[in-house]
């Protein structure tokens, strides 16, 4: 859990003061959602993010495309 809180800082709230509550609840969400959660390895998927998971389950003709 430390781990997961100093990332956060660093990357999404740094030195911003939120207005309120909604504001730093919003950021939160926002940076577990659209980022974390879609890049940071899974065990379970074999220590590859979503992200990479999908790309190589979907086959190389995906991958080709997309990139």
């Amino acid at each position: 859990m430390e781990s997961f809180f100093g990332r956060f800082k660093i990357a999404s709230v740094g030195d911003i003061t939120f207005a309120d509550v909604g504001h730093a609840r919003s950021a939160a969400f926002e940076y577990i959602e659209a980022f974390y959660n879609r890049f940071r390895k899974h065990s379970s998927l074999g220590y590859k993010s979503p992200v990479e998971f999908e790309a190589l389950s979907q086959g190389p003709d995906v991958i080709a495309a997309t990139a």
